[in-house]
Formats: structure tokens, C-alpha cells, sequence
């Protein structure tokens, strides 16, 4: 940066400190925020049609009969880009996202703003079955985190940016600020307090306003709620939940089973080779597995299953509602599988939108199976089909309460409050129970880098091993005499703690001034004695980047200790005390709830 762009940047802050509080600058970056999110998704939807259209219109093909094979052309073309320009390995959008928060302070790579805008729309754009709106999450992340950075902002405040930046994000792809508030603190573990709602509203506010004035008054689905809540089909909505209960649970398993499965496929070559190739074998018995599939779920909510479908080899037995029923359990099935290999090919996306789209392929199954048993029962297609989404995110995302309010919103559907909160309570408790983490979090737990909203756990997620760390021990050998480490090291250490070291730098032992206490003026074992006679075993171990801080705590309460070696690579690296860790904690705590 220049130098006079620098002073007068830094004139800029000196006049914020002096005349805008914490607190009203902090409103004023939210809604930022929201329209740089905003903007972000905006972009990230033209991107993607632009580029299905232009396939669609025939630049690529004179005719979409070939259509199956394009996901491996953007997968092609997401690996070139991947390789020779962003030369890192993918992440996650969301769990990226988390893991900055909870071991980053919330400080994110520059080039995470524009990854995700060139990524996503040559995945999804070529037919990649993944969805958006993590890119768009991710992109308008790292914008608010390397904002915050710039305006020197503290980690509480850029975190809270952050999920200001995605409920912008949210907001701008569904048109939906109160799902957006909520899908903040239910994914990202934000505090609902007046402190953090009033940005997170005012950056939802921001990102809707943005898709309004980019796309209009374009909505998702055009859809209107036409069927009322019937107390009869109450039992049918509980039905409805467990089935989506037991479809998140396969969700999940299959994510992280397809993923287990491309592992001994070292090279992001075969990866591609394999998944393009399974994926375009999906897409020519399963078409509306293409893309995001938002044309899929709106076909349905109309009543339309013939266009939702499209052409199948299975054309010629489509007056069998049968056949309908089993090809829309097939996308149910594979839509699950079409994502998870897009994924392990080195494609990039989200699992909000496929999530939804399997969710309103089970609901409207469920329907027309209750319709066409003969059994005199009849049930609104299009309201299942809806709720069905609803308890597909509430198990998968373990986001109820997301789910609720972004189906109510984005389909005007808030007559159904009732069945959404049966059918999404129901699927959230059974897969909850089920499994413990979602995909989102699952391996950041493993890590222990997960934040949640207990205080507790969050104060030891952010809490750093090294930052209490001490080093200023003495260390001896087991082979140096009583009178050498009375001279080297007892004399010239302010501790009372000496750790034993062999000559490859291991631990072997403590020695503390309480043990040689009675024997340090008996002249006679100066030259007799070595300090293998007094070194005994330390209470417990803590093992540099494999312990968690959770665990660190936990070794303190069991042992007893006051101090704790710790090792790193096999070799004696410090020691951590308690009264450090508890003053580290505490300092932690005082900002979570402050």
C-alpha cells in the first residue's frame, strides 16, 4: 500500500476510535457485509447460469443428448484451476469456515474470496450435483474476515462478521433474512443476544436488499401455499419425519462412506477420472440429478412430475405412477451419491441445495404412496413435498429451526408451521441420537476444533497449546551428579521442577527440588550420587499437536498436577502449569461473555 494511502488509512482510524463507538461500527460493517455477501452470491448464481445456458443453447453441443458427459468437462476444468493457479487441495466451504473460527481467530485466505467464485459455477455449471450456497457462504466469510483484518479488528468481532457474512449470504440466494439469522447461530454456535442479533439483522436486511436490486423481484420457487394443514394427516407429517430422520442418517453415511472409498485413489487424476465417469453414468438414467436441481424442486411443487423427471431411458412406462414413484426414490438414493462423487472428484460446492433436493423427492414419494395405496387417503403432493425438505435439513444440517422458517419463507408456506416443526423436530431428534456431528462438523470434532454453544468447550476449542506453553526449566541429565546440578542447575533456575533429558532429548524423568531437598548440603554424595537417583516418573504426559485442550484439562483434574511435561516428536519440549492454563482459560472465558 502506498504510503500516503497508508497515512491517510491511518488517520481514518484515529478518527473512528475518537468519534464511532465499538459498538455503531460494528452495525455499520454488518451491513457491509451483507451487500459485499450479497454480492457475492449475485455473482456466483450469474456465473453458474450463464454457463448452463450458454451449454443449454448449444455452444458446447448441438443438442443436449450428450448432456451426461459435461460434469467431467467442469471437473476437468476446476482441476487445471486447482493445480496450476490456486495450488492448494479444496475445502470444505462451511467447515473451512468453522475451523477459522475456532483455530484462527477467525483470519481467512485472501484468495478464499475469489476460489469459490470460479470453483462452483464450473462445477455446478457443468452439471456438477452439488449446490451454491457454501460457496457463497465461504466467499462472503473471508471477505468480512480479511475486512476485519484490515480495520484491525479483534477475533470476537471479525467471527461475529463473519456470520454476518453468511446470513448475508443466505439471505441473498433464498430471499430469506429470518432463516438467515437463525441458519448463523445454529450453524456457526453465535450467541442470540441483543449483541450479535442486531448485526446479524442488519447484514440479512443487506443481502436480501442486494438480490432485489441484481435479480428483482425473481424468486426461488413460484409457489403459493394452496393447501391448508389438515389435523387428519397429522400421523402421515410424523411419518414424514421419521422417514427423513433415517434418509439424513444414509446422507451422512454415504458422504463419508463415497469419500472413505476414493481415498486409495491417491491421484486428483483418477479421482476425477472415476467420479466424472460415475457421475455421467447417474445423470443418463437420473437426469435431474444435473446441476443444482432447483428446476427439479419447483416442477414438483407444481404438480408437474413428468418435467421434474425429464426424459429417462424409462419414458415409455411413465403412465405407471408406479414407475414415477420408484424413479423419484431413485433421485432420493442418488442424489446423496451424485453429490459425495462430485465432492471426492474434486469438485466444488455446498450440501444445502442437494439436501433440499432429496428432501422434496422423499416428501412427494411419501405422498403419492399415501395417494395411491387405495386405502381412500389423500394428502397435498406439494405440502409434503415441501415439509419433506424441511426434515431433510433439520436431520442432515442438525438445523431445525433453519429449516422451519427457510421453508416458510422462501414458499409463503407459514400455514404449515405446525407439520414443518412436527416433521423437522421428529427427523433432527432420531438423527441426532443417531449421529452425533454433521457433516459440517464431524471431522472438526475429531480435531477437536468444533465450537458449540457450550462456554466451556468453546473456551478450550480457542484456547492454543502453545500459548501456555513454558520453557524456562533447567533441564539435567540422569547421569549428571548431585553436586553438577546443584552448581548448573538449581542455583541458576527460578522453577523447582528440573526435567531429566537423555542425549536424544527425551524425557526421562523430573526431579524436584523437594526431592533432593534433605541431601543438597551433604557434600559427601556430591560426587557419589547422579540425578537418576532422585528422578522420578512425571504424573502424567501431554503430547504436543495430539492432545486437544479438552484433554489437557482433563490430565491436570485426573493427575493432580501442578505442572505437566510436554513432548513433542518423541523429544522433551516444556511444560504447561496450571495456573497458567487456568489464567489462560479464564481470559478466554471473560471474552466469550463479555
Amino acid at each position: 500500500m502506498p504510503t500516503r494511502v497508508q497515512k491517510l488509512f491511518t488517520k481514518f482510524l484515529k478518527w473512528r476510535y475518537k468519534n464511532i463507538s465499538n459498538k455503531t461500527f460494528t452495525h455499520i460493517l454488518a451491513v457491509c457485509v451483507g451487500l459485499l455477501a450479497g454480492l457475492a452470491s449475485v455473482t456466483l448464481k450469474n456465473l453458474t447460469y450463464f454457463i448452463q445456458s450458454s451449454l443449454e443453447s448449444g455452444i458446447v453441443f448441438s443438442s443436449n443428448q450428450l448432456y451426461f458427459i459435461l460434469p467431467i468437462i467442469g471437473l476437468a476444468l476446476v482441476f487445471l484451476y486447482v493445480k496450476f493457479v490456486h495450488k492448494e487441495k479444496l475445502e470444505h466451504a462451511v467447515s473451512s469456515i468453522l475451523f477459522a473460527l475456532s483455530k484462527k481467530k477467525g483470519i481467512m485466505d485472501l484468495k478464499k474470496i475469489y476460489t469459490p467464485l470460479i470453483t462452483a459455477p464450473l462445477t455446478v455449471g457443468f452439471g456438477g450435483s452439488v449446490g451454491l450456497l457454501g460457496p457463497a457462504v465461504k466467499s462472503g466469510s473471508a471477505i468480512s474476515s480479511n475486512l476485519g483484518r484490515v480495520l484491525h479488528l479483534n477475533s470476537k468481532t471479525r467471527s461475529l462478521l463473519i456470520a454476518c457474512a453468511s446470513a448475508g449470504a443466505v439471505a441473498s440466494i433464498f430471499q430469506s433474512p429470518i432463516a438467515a439469522i437463525i441458519f448463523a447461530v445454529e450453524i456457526f454456535s453465535i450467541d442470540f443476544t441483543m449483541l450479535s442479533v442486531m448485526p446479524l439483522l442488519l447484514a440479512s436486511v443487506s443481502g436480501v436488499l442486494t438480490s432485489y436490486f441484481f435479480l428483482g423481484n425473481e424468486v426461488l420457487f413460484d409457489f403459493r401455499l394452496t393447501d391448508s394443514f389438515e389435523v387428519k394427516d397429522t400421523l402421515f407429517y410424523i411419518l414424514l419425519g421419521v422417514g427423513t430422520a433415517f434418509a439424513s442418517i444414509y446422507f451422512t453415511k454415504m458422504y463419508f462412506g463415497i469419500l472413505k472409498l476414493f481415498e486409495p485413489l491417491k491421484s486428483p487424476k483418477y479421482k476425477l477420472l472415476v467420479g466424472g465417469l460415475a457421475i455421467g453414468i447417474m445423470l443418463y438414467f437420473i437426469p435431474p440429478l444435473y446441476g443444482e436441481g432447483f428446476s427439479f424442486i419447483s416442477n414438483l411443487l407444481d404438480g408437474n412430475h413428468l418435467s421434474a423427471l425429464g426424459s429417462t431411458p424409462f419414458d415409455d412406462y411413465m403412465n405407471n405412477i408406479w414407475v414415477v414413484i420408484a424413479l423419484l426414490f431413485g433421485i432420493t438414493v442418488f442424489k446423496a451419491i451424485a453429490m459425495t462423487t462430485t465432492f471426492a472428484a474434486g469438485g466444488a460446492g455446498g450440501i444445502f441445495i442437494p439436501t433440499m433436493v432429496m428432501g422434496s423427492a422423499l416428501g412427494n414419494v411419501v405422498a403419492k404412496v399415501i395417494n395411491n395405496l387405495g386405502l381412500g387417503f389423500a394428502v397435498s403432493e406439494s405440502n409434503f413435498t415441501l415439509i419433506g425438505m424441511a426434515g431433510l435439513i433439520a436431520g442432515v444440517l442438525h438445523a431445525p429451526l433453519t429449516a422451519i422458517f427457510l421453508i416458510a419463507e422462501i414458499t409463503g408456506g407459514y400455514e404449515l408451521f405446525v407439520p414443518l416443526m412436527i416433521t423437522a423436530a421428529i427427523s433432527y431428534l432420531i438423527t441426532k441420537n443417531a449421529i452425533k456431528h454433521n457433516i459440517y462438523t464431524r471431522e472438526l470434532a475429531e480435531q477437536g476444533a468444533l465450537l458449540t454453544h457450550d462456554k466451556d468447550e468453546n473456551v478450550l476449542t480457542v484456547m492454543q497449546l502453545d500459548d501456555v506453553i513454558e520453557q524456562n526449566f533447567k533441564t539435567v541429565s540422569p547421569t549428571m551428579f548431585l553436586g553438577e546440578m546443584l552448581h548448573e542447575a538449581v542455583s541458576q533456575s527460578t522453577r523447582n521442577l528440573f526435567p531429566v533429558i537423555d542425549e536424544n532429548e527425551a524425557l526421562v524423568g523430573i526431579v524436584l527440588l523437594d526431592d533432593i531437598r534433605e541431601f543438597m548440603f551433604e557434600t559427601t554424595l556430591y560426587r557419589t550420587t547422579t540425578v537418576s537417583t532422585f528422578m522420578h516418573s512425571a504424573p502424567e504426559y501431554i503430547f504436543h499437536g495430539k492432545d486437544s485442550m479438552q484433554q489437557v484439562m482433563k490430565k491436570f483434574q485426573d493427575s493432580n498436577a501442578w505442572n505437566l511435561p510436554v513432548i513433542k516428536d518423541g523429544k522433551y519440549y516444556g511444560f504447561v502449569s496450571k495456573s497458567k492454563l487456568l489464567t489462560a482459560y479464564r481470559r478466554e472465558l471473560i471474552n466469550f461473555t463479555q
